[in-house]
């Protein structure tokens, strides 16, 4: 029963990556990052804290400009599917194409995490946290994976991340935010830059 109730809501907090390095219809990435604010919060009715916005390189090195990007926290009551299914709906409003895996996009919205859920199951999180860095350029999940499986991995979502979630926990490694910061590369940490 708990762990329906899990899958069906109930006032999760949930963790959203954002980033954005094309203008949109929305404008410049930056104002196409706090749009997308605005459009979840109206959509969900409910209040979406964001961290500071920062400047980030492209990832993979040399795949496109830089990026605006931040983190948003909130609490809904739908499921994660639902918000991902949203998520990707505010994408296409700001005229997401997605042509090419990690390349340029006017916006960029990962669910990171829903709680403490695992999706599906630990088996498929493992396979998808293992997967080798030339195979990841290549294929996608076909279904939702949480908590997002490379976000470990990423200081331009672990250092927005801090802002808004300093006290979380992956549900998987059992490692804080301050544990997942202290595991990335010192030039990986250098080249995010907050947006003044």
């Amino acid at each position: 029963m708990k762990q329906a109730q899990r899958r069906n809501g109930t006032g999760r907090k949930s963790l959203i990556s954002t980033g954005s390095n094309e203008n949109s219809v929305w404008g410049d990435p930056a104002e196409t990052v706090l749009k997308a604010r605005l459009s979840l919060e109206n959509r969900l009715k409910t209040d979406v804290v964001m961290s500071r916005l920062y400047t980030t390189p492209a990832f993979p090195a040399g795949s496109g400009p830089d990026f605006v990007n931040a983190v948003f926290s909130l609490t809904t009551d739908i499921g994660p599917e639902t918000l991902l299914t949203i998520l990707h709906e505010i994408e296409s409003e700001a005229g997401r194409v997605r042509e090419k895996r990690w390349g340029p996009r006017t916006l960029d919205l990962d669910l990171l995490a829903y709680g403490d859920l695992i999706l599906p199951d630990l088996d498929v999180w493992t396979d998808w946290h293992d997967l080798p860095p030339e195979q990841q350029t290549e294929v996608a999940p076909d279904r939702l994976v949480l908590p997002h499986p490379r976000m470990q991995d990423r200081a331009f979502v672990l250092v927005p991340l801090a802002d808004v979630a300093p006290t979380w926990v992956h549900p998987v490694l059992d490692l804080g935010v301050d544990d997942l910061l202290d595991a990335c590369l010192g030039e990986d940490l250098a080249s995010i830059v907050p947006l003044t």
